[in-house]
């Protein structure tokens, strides 16, 4: 029994702890920004305001999580995030294909404390900051309100994934709110004058049939004239999440001081909608249906965005500009939104798409004028346009991923951030976050500690590409059509194909490639035939007279004819895809992009994959044979295709695939790195949309390794990760390591991107 009279005034419990890095905000930003530095062996005290992680994608708000990939809606081939987000969104695929948000958010929770380097505060607030000088904190202050305990928190490093910049702005950060007028960065999309309007906060529910008829009666805050909406007559009985992104309001307030506001707004929306599918008499196949779920708190937007020693800006984005300390990537489209939000009768976004990613520079990532505070998510060092694209989770996670490896050179070399930049350590931030796993753009990993790099690498059998054999499957042209194929640089030999004719007509083929060899944009038309097509079946040889310039992928292109069916093949291999001129209305793409001729954004051609079950290749036949898969690209650097597919692929009549990396004399190996295809291609939405798998078909699941003396050194059966890391609990003295792997499937041949061993 405890009794205290008291009647002094009392003092919370405090707590004070010390890190290496100090992160706040628990969104997948600073969620990811933990994860890598904590493996690194920093010291990690990571802070979150709300009872879960994930912010904008937890159960508390149930966003998908995307980036470059953009609903497979534009032409960013195999461009998912790499490292520790693409880990994130693998295992959440593995675990919860269903799209289930609460799932989702015990996938972030389980990572993060399987690290032992991670002190996680959930329901803890900062709200104070101390500061050892002018430009330079010391600690922050939090309160945990489940607790009622306050938290002191020293470090020498801090970053802010907080989405408001809470830390940020107590620091005294520069920071920027609303659009910049188009002349100060010469953005021709920016307005002719600045304004203060902001994209707005969202917020969804979700529904379920309950199998017997619902009466909903409506809160007295609901809105009660659905007319209000311009856009009412969109609301339907069947969309809900975030297929309702559009429900956004907010613009013209302040977003990070009238969000309560903002969230009566969107809640008398949301019962509003409700009420109307319920009870307008216009949906009687909402009977049965009952409101599962509401938000409680709105997926903020847009607040501030803080300076950095560099700002980026549309022109980085549309011209993919080269910088030359890029540590991360973006592709998501410049995608703005009304101020008004719901209540605006303009369209709910204004997406404008670039022909492929572009670099995101280190500089963006710390403030210019805190020394000692890191930038991540989605308040990095960008214009109101450019961040637009930036925004977005997966982008915002993987440039957080860079700022926890530039946090662990900055602690190793008494550096701090902008130092990290001046005094020349940006390729060994490149190296170390290459070597984990992450892709940045135009890069290529040189990695003086791995072993393989002075290894002959020798496979049974390499894939030697002559064509893909014929099936069932035939498909009308109801939309253009192309195989994506990756050429040497030279003559092209003949292709040979098979179509159905309806009836005798005359079918367009085209060779095409990008401008751009590491874009997947098919821009120019490098040659053409017109081939008749008689009625019943049709063996055709097409002969291009061009020649390729450089190895990159060619889009064999089979333009729009619904009186001819082309063949198609069950068969998948690693870095072949097809893709469609076709439409997806959630990304703006109407199967090309129009832009207005001043606002700085191209015009080209949107040609996209089908999501599997569909998306099969074309049956073709190539006797000059595709050879671009040896054994010898497990070692080039690069973990995905590009402008190759950059992966070993063993031959599919190969019954016992096998690599091996033979050095000439013993060598001591401690740890083997593998990097299988989890498809990059694959947006793996982490919500509300279902998906038929959940391991990716190209995935090598069972693999052996074996040493010099044929001693089993590892066994992995039922991998589903891009990254396997393995550790040996006894260092290894080998002349060589045989890796075995089995082929995911009949129709898959066994696939590897990279083999790196260290000592």
């Amino acid at each position: 029994m405890i009794t205290n009279q008291g009647g002094e005034k009392r003092q919370l419990r405090s707590n004070e702890l010390a890190a290496d890095l100090a992160i706040i905000g628990g969104g997948v930003s600073g969620t990811c920004a933990a994860i890598t530095a904590a493996r690194q062996g920093l010291k990690v005290v990571l802070v979150q305001d709300r009872p879960v992680l994930g912010g904008n994608a937890s159960s508390e708000v149930r966003l998908w999580m995307l980036g470059a990939t953009s609903h497979m809606g534009n032409n960013n081939r195999w461009a998912r995030e790499g490292g520790v987000v693409d880990e994130l969104m693998v295992e959440n695929m593995y675990r919860n294909p269903e799209g289930n948000p609460l799932i989702f958010d015990t996938v972030l929770l389980d990572k993060v404390i399987l690290e032992p380097n991670i002190t996680l505060l959930l329901n803890t607030g900062v709200y104070d900051v101390e500061k050892s000088a002018t430009d330079q904190l010391s600690a922050i202050k939090a309160f945990c309100s489940q607790n009622s305990t306050e938290y002191i928190i020293h470090a020498p490093l801090f970053c802010d994934a907080s989405g408001d910049g809470i830390v940020a702005f107590l620091a005294g950060a520069a920071f920027r709110m609303g659009a910049e007028a188009k002349e100060e960065f010469g953005e021709q999309f920016a307005p002719t004058k600045e304004y203060g309007e902001l994209l707005g906060h969202s917020l969804y529910f979700y529904s379920k049939d309950t199998g017997k008829p619902v009466k909903f009666v409506a809160p007295s805050y609901a809105l009660d004239d659905i007319t209000k909406i311009p856009r009412f007559k969109n609301f339907n009985a069947r969309e809900h999440g975030c297929k309702l992104w559009w429900l956004e309001y907010g613009g013209r307030l302040d977003t990070v001081h009238d969000t309560e506001k903002i969230k009566w707004e969107l809640w008398k929306v949301a019962y509003g909608a409700w009420n109307y599918v319920k009870n307008s008499g216009n949906f009687p196949e909402a009977e049965n249906l009952a409101l599962e779920w509401v938000g409680t708190i709105p997926g903020k937007r847009e607040s501030r965005r803080f300076e950095g020693e560099y700002i980026i800006k549309q022109q980085d984005i549309v011209n993919q500009q080269l910088h030359d300390d890029a540590v991360a990537f973006g592709g998501w489209s410049i995608d703005l939104h009304p101020a008004d939000g719901v209540f605006s009768e303009k369209p709910g976004c204004n997406q404008w798409h670039s022909k492929g990613i572009y670099q995101i520079p280190y500089r963006a990532l710390y403030s210019r004028n805190i020394r000692n505070l890191f930038l991540a998510g989605r308040i990095i060092s960008a214009t109101h346009v450019a961040f637009g694209s930036t925004r977005v989770m997966a982008t915002a996670a993987h440039a957080a991923q860079a700022v926890a490896m530039a946090a662990k050179i900055c602690k190793d070399k008494n550096l701090l951030p902008a130092e990290l930049y001046h005094k020349g350590f940006i390729p060994e931030l490149q190296t170390e976050l290459l070597r984990s796993g992450h892709h940045i753009p135009e890069l290529v990993l040189h990695d003086a500690l791995d072993l393989v790099r002075n290894a002959q690498v020798t496979a049974s059998s390499e894939l030697s590409l002559t064509g893909l054999p014929e099936s069932e499957l035939f498909k009308p042209l109801e939309f253009s059509v192309a195989q994506m194929i990756p050429l040497k640089a030279g003559a092209i030999g003949a292709f040979v194909v098979h179509a159905e004719g309806d009836v005798a007509t005359e079918l367009e083929v085209e060779l095409r490639i990008s401008s751009k060899k590491s874009n997947h944009t098919p821009d120019l038309t490098i040659d053409k035939v017109l081939l008749p097509i008689n009625v019943g079946r049709n063996c055709l040889k097409i002969s291009f007279d061009a020649v390729m310039p450089e190895e990159s992928y060619a889009f064999l292109t089979f333009m729009k004819n619904p009186n001819v069916k082309l063949q198609f093949s069950a068969k998948r291999v690693t870095g072949l895809l097809s893709v469609f001129n076709a439409i997806n209305k959630d990304v703006s793409n109407y199967g090309k992009q129009s832009p207005p001729a001043d606002i700085g954004v191209d015009e080209f051609e949107f040609w996209c994959p089908k999501r599997r079950p569909e998306g099969h290749n074309i049956t073709f036949n190539y006797k000059s044979g595709i050879n671009a898969f040896g054994a010898a690209n497990v070692t080039n650097g690069i973990d995905r295709p590009v402008s190759a597919p950059n992966a070993w692929v063993a031959d599919w009549k190969d019954k016992n695939p096998a690599l091996t990396i033979s050095w000439k004399e013993i060598k001591t190996v401690k740890r083997i790195e593998l990097l299988f295809d989890t498809d990059f291609d694959h947006p793996m939405e982490s919500v509300l949309m279902g998906h038929p798998e959940n391991v990716m078909p190209f995935c090598v699941r069972n693999y052996v390794i074996k040493d010099d003396k044929g001693t089993v050194v590892f066994t992995k059966t039922g991998n589903y990760q891009t990254r396997n890391i393995i550790e040996l609990t006894e260092p290894l003295n080998t002349r060589s390591l045989t890796i075995y792997l089995e082929h995911p499937s009949g129709d898959v041949p066994a696939a590897l991107f990279s083999v790196r061993c260290y000592q």
